[in-house]
């Protein structure tokens, strides 16, 4: 994108300094990416760059950890349990949506307000209040030990 001519000096440092800061947000984000991926391939039974991988030698590369998570029967089923949940909560979302949508837009629904106000109290309400409301709320007996003891 062109900056146009008529444009101040503040302008294009602005613009300058802006491209700057979402090249260094986008690096801040992928960076991790950019060190995983190639551990991903070590031969080695740790999480480091050895020196064969440094080198670029062959044998410190190795397909061990993509055999072992695609041969896992625990992974497997994990994803699949991953995939069934999404699309099932995917459909669930947009189907209750949908209703809540359409109830709400018209004027004569009772208890418009109270259930709207339910409806968008997840986004209104502060993470750290819900969990603390609800480690209160949920019997002590699923702990195995008392917490005052």
């Amino acid at each position: 994108m062109a900056i146009p001519s008529y444009a101040t000096r503040g302008e294009r440092i602005w613009h300058y300094l802006f491209l700057g800061i979402c090249g260094l947000v986008f690096l801040f984000l992928i960076g991790p990416l950019l060190i995983i991926i190639p551990l991903s391939f070590n031969a080695q039974p740790y999480f480091t760059f050895s020196k064969a991988m440094l080198s670029f030698d062959p044998a410190g590369y190795s397909l061990r950890w993509y055999q072992d998570f695609f041969t896992s029967s625990e992974w497997l089923n994990a994803i699949k349990n991953s995939f069934i949940i999404g699309i099932a909560s995917t459909f669930l979302a947009t189907v209750l949506g949908t209703v809540a949508a359409l109830g709400l837009s018209s004027r004569h629904m009772p208890a418009r307000g109270a259930i709207m106000a339910l409806l968008i109290s997840p986004m209104i309400v502060p993470l750290i209040i819900s969990a603390a409301a609800m480690f209160f709320f949920f019997p002590r007996s699923i702990s195995p030990r008392p917490m005052w003891a």
